[in-house]
């Protein structure tokens, strides 16, 4: 089974990229972030004909999340358990295939120390007691999405450039890392070892083109699911297009 993850930047903008890259990647599962994009104006009919069943969890101009399959999604969750109609919308979960799917657009951040900082940290935190409270590290379970933290300083191009700089600054990472403490297990490293390449470039000061970039979409498995691991790369190819996302999809393979 091959599951992705995609920061796709607005799904309505880029839905022609969207489109290709399903039947050309054809993945069973993709996990979208940053769909910028009302339920009511979610893409569903193009979704179906492509192959894919979804369930999604939208909010205009900016969050939203996604989960598109070709097989049944189960058990679904949008947001965590004491969130209300006002919480940004920026987690999806359900089951496929027999794997717990957890999708996450975490928060930004914005600026160091300010209350958008301390709110990433927080829903860090609650994200840490939503796995300890609803899943096993037994039983196949997946975290992915766009997490806003570079975990190592092989996921950054210049750890100089960036120390102490949002997506890379102490308090970030060790709030990422107790998530991963539950037990995850990083696809990417698991497979590919130090190799150092990138999942985001910023549209800027040609980032694309100097591969200035940072890896911060991540998929993490539970120790079961990360033995049924045989592949995981990142598709730089959908950053070539005209007018792209500046992120790129991650996915992994699973013998399931």
């Amino acid at each position: 089974m091959k599951i992705a993850t995609w920061n796709v930047n607005s799904i309505n903008a880029r839905m022609e990229h969207l489109l290709d890259w399903l039947e050309r990647a054809g993945p069973d599962v993709v996990c979208l972030q940053e769909t910028k994009c009302v339920d009511e104006n979610f893409p569903l009919a193009a979704i179906t004909e492509a192959g894919y069943k979804a369930e999604f969890f939208g909010q205009k101009s900016y969050n939203g999340v996604a989960i598109l399959s070709k097989h049944d999604i189960s058990d679904v969750v949008k947001g965590f358990p004491d969130d209300d109609e006002e919480s940004p919308k920026r987690l999806i979960a359900g089951t496929v295939k027999g794997v717990r799917i957890v999708n996450t657009y975490i928060p930004n951040g914005t600026e160091l120390w300010t209350d958008k900082f301390t709110f990433k940290l927080d829903w860090l935190q609650r994200l840490r007691q939503f796995f300890d409270e609803t899943c096993s590290a037994e039983n196949d379970v997946l975290l992915c999405g766009d997490f806003n933290v570079a975990m190592e300083d092989l996921d950054v191009w210049s750890v100089q450039q960036w120390e102490g700089k949002l997506h890379f600054t102490k308090p970030e990472r060790a709030a990422m890392y107790h998530v991963k403490q539950w037990g995850f297990v990083d696809a990417f490293r698991k497979i590919n070892g130090d190799a150092q390449e990138f999942s985001w470039w910023n549209y800027r000061e040609g980032a694309w083109q100097r591969n200035r970039g940072l890896r911060i979409d991540y998929i993490w498995t539970s120790p079961a699911l990360a033995a049924k691991c045989t592949d995981c790369v990142i598709d730089r190819s959908t950053r070539e297009l005209e007018r792209p996302s500046d992120h790129a999809p991650v996915v992994a393979e699973f013998t399931i």
